[in-house]
């Protein structure tokens, strides 16, 4: 003969235990045992007080979700139970095939895998140990709390990729960063601090296709320098020292050479200083010129030394109006002031008036 009662289920009961204070009228939270009263149909509850069954019309009542409420007011010890009976069955079970929604919290001992999407729709609080949230305004949340970082990255070498340290907003990146478009850096005083104090050279390096390019911090010299290349120190077009006091690479400009011994052979290289002091102490046979620049420009300044009487010959990289010489202060310690301009390669120009110091 077919089964002809209720539908197939499982019964099953949850016993809570409370010791009273004086003039309790109520009973609720955790029990005795650390077990939070808990029950969704005020039918299936049983109320015990000192072993006597209460009756739920006249003696409590549970208009307040999970708590038996309107006692008469107990005396200290005396001893509450509450039984709870419900019901389960297969059908409030979730399909492994087709899926379904937990209603409650779900707790996993062992790895979670998943071959589709994880989809997380609730937030995130601070001082969760590790959880995954989301709203609509911020988009996905991480929030961590570790010894040491809050959150951390890392590659399938387990390797940190990525960190935050605990408690800070501070971003650590163990290797590149690469932008592939504008890198932005916002804030009321927006700052990029290159280096951490540490004896060594930083630089930031523009990575041409024919050519690259630098600015850093040559940390031995403590000069900031522009140059070709990508090390630092190397080719160097302009260098700013301690003291702000600015040097330029070639061609050089404003860069003078001063040179307190001079004769014979003089050679000038224009690839490396602009302006020249020559104190000559013998006759200059031949000035020479090495690696000019075109529209360069500035001062040759000649100072005879004690003895006087001191010649210069032109080399034939020199034009001047007098036909390959110039004439020179022959006095003791005379200063002459000669500006030249650099017309073409192997032609430079010097002035037709020369400021004599004497």
């Amino acid at each position: 003969m077919p089964y002809l009662g209720r539908g197939p289920g499982f019964g099953i009961r949850q016993r809570y235990f409370y010791t009273a204070s004086a003039d309790d009228t109520s009973v609720s939270g955790s029990d005795n045992n650390g077990i939070t009263l808990s029950f969704t149909d005020t039918l299936f509850v049983d109320v015990f007080l000192n072993g006597v069954l209460l009756d739920p019309n006249s003696d409590y009542n549970t208009t307040t979700a999970n708590t038996i409420a309107g006692l008469a007011a107990l005396s200290a010890n005396d001893f509450i139970e509450v039984v709870v009976f419900d019901s389960f069955s297969v059908g409030d079970a979730v399909p492994a095939s087709s899926g379904g929604t937990f209603s409650g919290a779900v707790s996993v001992n062992a790895d979670v895998t998943v071959s589709g999407t994880l989809n997380v729709t609730g937030d995130t609080a601070a001082g969760d140990d590790a959880s995954i949230g989301f709203t609509a305004t911020e988009g996905l949340i991480l929030t961590g709390q570790g010894s040491t970082s809050d959150i951390t990255i890392k590659n399938d070498a387990d390797s940190t990729v990525m960190s935050v340290a605990t408690g800070t907003v501070n971003t650590v990146f163990a290797g590149n960063v690469t932008a592939t478009d504008s890198l932005l850096v916002t804030g009321s005083t927006p700052t990029i601090t290159i280096g951490d104090a540490g004896a060594e050279d930083t630089k930031i390096v523009f990575d041409g296709n024919a050519q690259d390019f630098y600015v850093g911090l040559d940390d031995s010299a403590d000069d900031l320098i522009i140059g070709k290349g990508s090390t630092v120190g190397t080719t160097p077009a302009i260098s700013i020292d301690e003291n702000l006091i600015s040097s330029f690479g070639a061609p050089a400009i404003g860069k003078t050479d001063t040179d307190t011994s001079n004769s014979g052979t003089v050679d000038l290289d224009f690839n490396v200083n602009q302006n020249f002091i020559l104190t000559l102490t013998g006759n200059i046979t031949s000035l020479t010129a090495s690696n000019e620049n075109v529209g360069q420009s500035g001062f040759i300044i000649f100072i005879q030394d004690g003895t006087g009487g001191r010649t210069v010959s032109l080399h034939g990289d020199y034009e001047t109006s007098e036909a390959e010489g110039i004439t020179l202060s022959t006095a003791a310690n005379a200063v002459d002031v000669v500006p030249y301009i650099v017309k073409a390669a192997s032609s430079i120009q010097l002035g037709k008036v020369q400021l004599a110091f004497s």
